[in-house]
């Protein structure tokens, strides 16, 4: 197994513009936002502390408006009180009342699915429009449960609210995950949002692609040329993709996370995500279509599994009842909401190759998992080994003790401590030829002293800037769930395992090791990966 690198090779950033202040993208065009589910978490937690944010940023244009629309019976003035207050407390300081954002929201009661709540919202929109002096542009969120995304599109429509695609005002949805439970579901809810939205007006978000460093990895691989010519078969060995919690069930998630499991809620599209960035072409440009051309293309390729390729390449856990600082810590199906004798998995591992001339032969690995040892998430790329033993070879003849040669590892650290790590191999000081691991660390908070803007801040300016760069096209939905359908398919047909099978705060079931192939294959520690970007 390779040993931990010790860690201090300094990374200095080098700046063209060197301490000017960076320019400002900035949305132009006065708009109109509608956000559906306006008095739930999501809107108190990430949208509404995006626009502050972004009106701070200088991001916004001088003139437009919030509207949220929700069941919950409230006025204009409780509205913004409520979100004032979710303000102060989320970023750390009072927000003023006469802040631009608080001034700028704005409600209307009432539900999606209902047609008469809907032509009653298009006319408080079309009040606030001409009170605001906004020419119709809309930014359409639906932060709402799945199965209403449809109706409310349906409706949006029949009240006149949506604006043909390509015309001088513009009309855009944003659609949370998940898009869809299962391949079926998913080309269902394609075909009726597409009956009355052009796809360029579907925004499919997925905040994971928001995180920044996450965008940084299309930045590191084709902004280096030493660095994209070795991501092919013929110098790395294997890639892992880790996305690790330690949390359980909390906030009552147990009754929906009993109908998903980590395989819907987390692989199907944030690691699927992640896969696309990490293995795809070089785009002829960077912008949406090209970007998403390329992503399509990596999921297009990932073959889907037979029930044997399942039974070989998957590995399902659950956690069970354990201990944490002396406290006894839930099994999964001990937690509220949750079936006493659910076989819903939560945690998977999975093998699959990528059927391309760059990646022929290369296994990717996924894991994700809750209550693992540690909260990381991250893109490991281990680097086929020297092909000749020759320092081996020295300090044998010299009477030394010798080590195996080791791999190379690329991590890319999407949480926590991001960054981007390289550990190579470098002569020990002394009279002695002996080898020791070092590796290159850089970390984003050390490297860039500015803050990082948060997920919903980037997807949110984006869309309000109509670049769908960074959201999934619905072919993307589709050949993830060509793929992610399949393994579902094999475990129906497959016996369940003898569930729990893992503790809690571990690194999952003791099987999953039986994916790795080699001598020398090993999963990287989650533990150790949290703690540092180095091998383990």
């Amino acid at each position: 197994m390779d040993a931990a690198a010790p860690t201090g090779v300094s990374v200095r950033v080098d700046r063209q513009n060197g301490n000017a202040a960076p320019a400002i993208v900035q949305a132009k065009d006065p708009m109109t936002i509608v956000i559906f589910g306006a008095s739930g978490d999501l809107a108190k937690r990430k949208l509404i502390p995006a626009l502050y944010q972004l009106q701070e940023g200088g991001a916004l244009p001088e003139r437009y408006a919030v509207i949220g629309s929700s069941r919950t019976a409230m006025t204009d003035e409780a509205y913004r009180d409520a979100m004032q207050q979710a303000l102060s407390e989320r970023v750390g300081k009072p927000v003023a009342a006469d802040h631009p954002v608080v001034q700028a929201l704005h409600y209307q009661a009432g539900s999606g699915d209902d047609p008469e709540a809907m032509r009653e919202l298009k006319a408080r929109i079309e009040a606030v429009e001409s009170e605001r002096q906004l020419p119709g542009n809309r930014l359409f969120y639906l932060s709402v449960a799945p199965k209403l995304f449809p109706v409310i599109v349906k409706n949006l429509a029949a009240a006149g609210l949506i604006h043909p695609p390509h015309g001088p005002v513009w009309s855009r949805v944003i659609i949370e995950k998940p898009f869809g439970h299962d391949l079926k579901s998913a080309i269902e809810l394609t075909e009726s949002v597409r009956q009355v939205l052009d796809e360029s007006q579907i925004y499919r978000i997925d905040h994971y692609l928001g995180k920044e460093t996450v965008q940084n990895i299309l930045s590191f691989r084709f902004g280096n040329a030493i660095f994209e010519p070795l991501f092919n078969h013929r110098y790395v060995d294997s890639v892992q993709i880790t996305v690790a919690e330690t949390l359980g069930m909390e906030g009552n998630r147990g009754a929906y996370y009993d109908t998903a499991g980590v395989t819907r809620d987390m692989v199907q599209n944030h690691m699927m995500q992640l896969l696309c960035l990490i293995a795809m072409e070089p785009p002829a440009a960077m912008d949406a279509r090209a970007v998403r051309d390329e992503k399509g293309k990596v999921l297009r390729a990932l073959v889907p599994m037979s029930p044997q390729d399942v039974a070989e390449n998957t590995v399902r856990g659950q956690y069970g009842v354990g201990e944490q600082d002396g406290q006894i810590v839930k099994g999964y199906r001990q937690e509220n909401g949750v079936d006493p004798h659910s076989i819903t998995e939560t945690y998977v591992a999975i093998r699959t190759k990528i059927e391309t001339w760059r990646w022929a032969g290369v296994p990717f690995l996924l894991r994700s998992g809750k209550r693992l040892s540690a909260q990381v998430s991250e893109i490991a790329l281990r680097f086929r080994r020297p092909p000749m033993l020759l320092f081996k070879e020295i300090a044998s003849r010299e009477g030394f003790e010798a080590r195996e040669p080791r791999s190379n590892w690329l991590v890319l650290r999407i949480q926590p401590h991001e960054g981007i790590s390289l550990s190579f191999a470098c002569k020990r000081p002394g009279m002695q030829m002996l080898l020791d691991d070092v590796t290159m660390d850089f970390k984003y908070g050390q490297a860039f002293q500015q803050r990082s803007p948060e997920a919903y801040e980037r997807l949110l300016l984006d869309a309000l800037r109509g670049d769908a760069s960074l959201f999934t096209r619905s072919d993307e939905v589709e050949y993830a769930w060509r793929f992610i359908s399949s393994i579902f398919d094999g475990w129906a047909e497959l016996p369940p395992p003898t569930f729990p099978n893992y503790y809690p705060f571990t690194d999952g079931p003791e099987e999953a090791t039986r994916l790795m192939l080699g001598p020398y294959a090993h999963w990287r520690g989650i533990a150790e990966a949290a703690r540092s970007g180095g091998p383990c």
